[in-house]
Order: structure tokens, then sequence, then C-alpha cells
């Protein structure tokens, strides 16, 4: 079978290769699954250029790319079939996704690592969801203890992570204000449920009119994913929070942060890395998807394809993450792993899905968002 192997770091994605490796044979306590479509995360290009301190104990080479995906179950062990069947359409995150061909072990069944594809979502549509959703609902419900009401500005608003924290603020009764690079992001961010959006290429002082869309309060909650902590301070309430999960724009410079705004507002920064809350605390895992999957299944979540490129089959990491890398990206870029595997479902759902993207981002909807705004 084809597999994207990282044999040693590499310094340029083109050196991202896809490698001839054996299809993998199941033991009595595992799981094989066929990958139909994997999600691209911002922090696939960090693991294959070495830069990511996971490299450095759980991701050393060889390691076979990729963090989450969607397929088909092939086959599954006899203790199992009281929960899958081989053939269910099933999302996961596990290490190794962009592969043909994934072993999932089975003892991780039990930790909410495995689900069931919504009936109404494509392989698609699914592919992004494990390693993303529940990162920003950790974030935003464990680490910001986010309440109805509250005011929640979200960096890279228009991102992977972004997109699905605007999404689960507003379905928690929160006003949301996004930031992103472009006028273009912006709108995705806007039809995507964020009240306001503001390109901070176009106003580089953006925290000024994050100030004036809440008079001057500020926002009760930061969501940053980038590294903007100590210009949010500019515009983070009294007593406000700011929740550090991740660093993506810089590069592994980290920003110096001005410790007096922190006590003058008596902020609270909050750091959350979803994967370490897992290994220390293992029940926060079943216990995030219990509260996600209401907000999926009621529609208050929608899928966040990246639609202006496809990219078909495993051939297309390297300019996936090349596109990932150069921030190209709104919402969640997905390979392909197998082109032609939504082609019965999209055929099968056309009446329902028609007049929105796979992606959910509707051109129609966000023309009425505008003209409100």
């Amino acid at each position: 079978m084809k597999a994207v192997v990282i044999n040693n770091f590499v310094d340029s994605y083109d050196d991202v290769k896809v490698s001839e490796v054996p299809r993998p044979v199941p033991n009595d306590d595992e799981v094989l699954i066929q990958v139909h479509a994997a999600g691209v995360n911002f922090v696939d290009t960090l693991y294959a250029r070495g830069k990511h301190q996971n490299n450095l104990r759980h991701m050393k080479p060889p390691f076979t790319l990729g963090l989450e995906f969607s397929g088909t179950m092939i086959s599954v062990p006899k203790s199992l079939t009281t929960t899958f069947s081989p053939g269910d359409r099933v999302l996961g995150d596990f290490s190794g996704a962009y592969a043909e061909y994934i072993l999932y072990p089975a003892s991780s069944l039990a930790s909410s690592s495995l689900h069931r594809v919504p009936d109404s979502w494509s392989f698609a549509d699914a592919a992004g969801l494990a390693a993303t959703l529940p990162v920003s609902y950790g974030a935003l419900d464990s680490a910001g203890g986010l309440k109805p009401g509250q005011t929640v500005l979200v960096h890279a608003a228009a991102g992977g992570l972004g997109l699905a924290a605007v999404q689960i603020a507003s379905a928690l009764g929160c006003t949301v204000i996004g930031t992103a690079g472009s006028a273009e992001k912006c709108r995705v961010a806007e039809s995507f449920g964020a009240r306001k959006c503001v390109d901070y290429t176009a106003n580089p002082k953006w925290w000024e009119e994050v100030l004036a869309l809440t008079r001057g309060a500020g926002v009760d909650v930061v969501f940053d994913s980038v590294g903007l902590v100590d210009q949010s301070l500019k515009c983070v309430a009294h007593r406000g929070k700011v929740l550090v999960v991740g660093f993506a724009g810089r590069e592994g410079n980290m920003e110096g942060v001005k410790m007096n705004k922190v006590l003058l507002k008596q902020v609270s920064i909050i750091g959350y890395r979803y994967g370490e809350s897992l290994r220390r605390y293992p029940e926060e895992k079943a216990k995030i998807w219990s509260q996600l999957w209401p907000l999926i299944n009621s529609g208050k979540i929608r899928p966040a394809v990246y639609t202006d490129r496809e990219y078909r089959g495993l051939a297309s990491v390297p300019q996936a993450l090349k596109d990932i890398a150069s921030r190209r990206v709104w919402g969640k870029a997905v390979i392909q792993v197998h082109p032609n595997s939504d082609a019965a479902f999209v055929a099968a759902s056309n009446g329902d899905r028609r007049g929105r993207s796979d992606s959910g981002h509707d051109p129609e909807r966000e023309k009425g968002q505008k003209a409100k705004l």
C-alpha cells in the first residue's frame, strides 16, 4: 500500500514522498481501516521538519505523517462486533493517517477515539474533525470555562482550529469576534458564525477595532492559536482569560509578554495542550465528545472543508503542506486518499446538499450577513 513515511526530517516539503509499504495485518486486538480522506493540520508541517516538541519523544523517524482521518472499517475483532461492523464509515484521530490503511488498537475505541461519520457528512467533511474540533472545545470549555453571553475573540478565525472555535463559541451562546489575514478569510469566518471579523493585514492595530466593537469593555476570552498574547492584552476585559492553544504564527520564535498588563488587568493566561491533557487526564476525551455530538447532530457545527483547491491522492500531501504553511488555506484542507470515495455519497445526497459547498461556506448566506453588518 501507499503511505507518506518520514524517514528523515525534511528541509523542503518537496522532499515529503509517498512510499510503498506492506499493508498492515491486524492482530486480535486491532481494527483495520481503509482511509478515504485525511485532514491536514499545521502541526504536520512541524512534524515533517522535526520542529515540534513531540519530535523529541513521540514522532521520531521513521513515522507515517497525518493525525486525523475518515474511512471504512475492513475488519473488526469479535470482541467489538457489537460496537462496530465491517463497512461502517468512521472517523478518528491517530498518527499515521496519510496512508491507504491504518491499524487502530481496539483499546483506543473505549476512549472515544473512533466515531461513526454523521449520515449527512461525506468522508471529506468528516476527515478534519477528530484532531481539531475537540482541541477547540477543550480549550474553550475545560480551560476557558466559557459561559453564555460572553464575548470571545478568536485569532486565525478562518483556520481549522479557528473555525471550530467560532462555531463552538457561537453554539454555546457567545458573541464571537474574529481576526484573520484577508478580507476573504474574514468573510469565511463570518459565514460560520463570527459576529464580526477584523482583517489584521488591513488594520495592523486590530485591537483598537476589537475595543470599539465591545464599546471599550474588551473581550472576556481570547482564543489564540497564533501567538498574539501581548497584543491581545490590549483588548481583553478586566479579569479576562487568554487561552494559549498554539504558536502557528511564530515559527519557533516565542513572543515576549509585558507582564504589567497581566497584573493591571488581572488577566488569566492559560495554556491548553489537548494531547498532553489526554495523556494525563484520559477521561477528558469521552467528556469532550459527549458534549460535542449534540452540537454536531443539531447542525450547530458544520463541515469546514477548504474547497479552493483539491488534494487528490497521497501525492498531493507536499502541496497541501505548502499551502498550510503559506496561510493560503481556510478551514480544513483534506487529502482525498481515495479521490472517488465520496462519489456515491454526493450523488445520493445531492438534493439535501444543494446550495452549499461541502464546507458549508454559503455565498448567499454570507451576502445576508454582510448586509446586516
